[in-house]
C-alpha cells in the first residue's frame, strides 16, 4: 500500500517549510513533495538511523505488528518529516499528518486517534509544542492504546475507557530539550538525525535533478551542495533556483560555473551565507564592535525573530565556528572577522556592556 498524505481538516497540517535565500511557493511545496524519497533505499545520508530503523520495520512486519513509537529530532530541513513518510511505506500503511501547534485543545487530539486505523503511522511535527493538557492524552494512548473520557461534570461524572488501534506514533522536534520527561520516556526509539557531509548532498542534489530534469554535471552538483549548509531541504531549493537561473541565462544545462554564477546572483556565499546570516555577522562585528549581544537584541537589531535566528541562523553558524555563545551573549569569532574581511578588535576592546536582556 502506498503512504497517504491526509489533509482532511486543519486537524491535519504540513511542516512550515522554512527557506534560507528563496521565496516558498506553492509550486515549491508540490516539487518538494515529488523529491520525497518513498522508501529507505531510496532515502540518502543517515545511515546509522536508516540501518536501525530497517531492523525494527523488518521485525514489526514479520510480526504483523505496529512498529514501536519513535522520537526523531535535529535541525530543520534534515528529513524528519520525509523519514515518517518512509516509514509509513515501509510498514505499507497509512500516515496521518498533523503538528503540535494544530492540535489546540484534548478533543482535537481524540479525534485524529480515534480516526486511526490498525497500525497506521500518526506523525506529529513539532512534538514539543503540545500543550500540557493535549500532551496528558497521549500517555495512555501511548501505553495502552486506550483514551480515558470524562463524561459530565461534578459528583455524576464518570470516566469512559475507549480502545484505539495499535498505531505507531512518530514525533519530531526541533528541541529536544523541550520535550517532557514523562512523553519522552514512552518513546521506544530516539533517534538524532545529523547535518549531511558535502558527498551525501551532491548524491541527493544528483537524484534530484534526475527527477526533475535538469542537465548537470558533478562539479555542478558539488558547487550546490557545498552551499547548502549541511540540509538536503535547502540543496533542493537551491537546485530548483539554479536551475531557472540557468535556463533564463544560459541554456539550462548545470556547470560549476554557472551554479557559482546563480548562487551569487541570489545572495548565496562560498560557504552557504545568505543575507541574514552576513547581517546578523555584521551586527555582532560592527555595529556592537565585536562584544556580546543577549539573543534579544540581536534580533532587534537585525529585524528578525529570536527563535528563527536560534532555530534556524545560529546553528549553522555555530557549526562553521563563526558565532560563540557566551554566558555574556552571542559573539562573533576570529573566523567570522575573516570571513568578512574585518580587522579583529584590539585587545581589551569589545568589553563594555553587553546588550543581554
Amino acid at each position: 500500500m502506498s503512504t497517504v498524505w491526509e489533509n482532511e481538516d486543519a486537524r491535519w497540517s504540513e511542516e512550515p517549510e522554512r527557506l534560507v535565500s528563496a521565496d516558498h511557493t506553492e509550486d515549491d511545496i508540490e516539487i518538494d513533495r515529488s523529491l520525497r524519497p518513498s522508501s529507505l533505499v531510496e532515502y540518502l545520508g543517515q545511515t546509522r538511523v536508516k540501518e536501525n530503523l530497517g531492523v525494527l520495520i523488518e521485525a514489526a512486519r514479520g510480526r504483523n505488528e505496529s512498529l514501536d513509537h519513535i522520537l526523531l529530532s535535529g535541525p530543520p530541513g534534515l528529513g524528519k518529516t520525509t523519514l515518517a513518510g518512509v516509514i509509513a511505506a515501509e510498514l505499507g500503511v497509512q500516515l496521518k499528518n498533523t503538528s503540535g501547534p494544530a492540535i489546540e485543545r484534548a478533543g482535537d487530539l481524540a479525534a485524529i486517534l480515534t480516526n486511526l486505523d490498525e497500525r497506521n503511522v500518526l506523525f506529529i511535527d513539532e512534538i514539543h509544542r503540545l500543550n500540557r493538557a493535549v500532551e496528558e492524552i497521549l500517555y495512555p494512548a501511548m501505553e495502552d492504546y486506550a483514551l480515558d473520557i470524562i463524561i459530565g461534570k461534578g459528583p455524576a461524572a464518570r470516566s469512559l475507557r475507549v480502545d484505539l488501534p495499535r498505531f505507531t506514533l512518530v514525533g519530531a522536534t526541533t528541541r529536544t530539550g523541550l520535550v517532557t520527561g514523562p512523553l519522552r520516556d514512552r518513546f521506544g526509539m530516539a533517534f538524532r538525525l545529523d547535518y549531511y557531509s558535502a558527498d551525501e548532498l551532491t548524491d541527493i542534489v544528483n537524484r534530484s535533478a534526475g527527477i526533475l530534469s535538469v542537465g548537470i554535471d558533478e562539479r555542478g552538483a558539488t558547487e550546490i551542495s557545498r552551499r547548502s549548509r549541511g540540509t538536503p531541504r535547502l540543496a533542493n531549493r537551491l537546485l530548483k533556483r539554479v536551475r531557472d537561473y540557468a535556463q533564463v541565462r544560459h541554456e539550462g544545462f548545470i556547470t560549476k560555473d554557472i551554479a557559482d554564477e546563480a548562487l551569487a546572483f541570489f545572495e548565496v556565499d562560498h560557504v552557504g551565507l545568505d543575507t541574514m546570516d552576513l547581517a546578523i555577522l555584521d551586527t555582532l562585528v560592527h555595529k556592537f564592535s565585536g562584544r556580546p549581544v543577549g539573543l534579544n537584541t540581536l534580533a532587534a537589531a537585525v529585524g528578525e525573530e529570536s527563535d528563527t535566528l536560534e532555530d534556524v541562523y545560529e546553528p549553522y553558524l555555530l557549526q562553521l565556528g563563526f558565532l560563540a555563545r557566551t554566558p555574556k551573549g552571542r559573539q562573533a569569532t576570529p573566523r567570522a572577522y575573516e570571513h568578512l574581511g574585518a580587522d579583529l578588535p584590539q585587545s581589551g576592546a569589545g568589553q563594555g556592556q553587553s546588550g543581554l536582556f
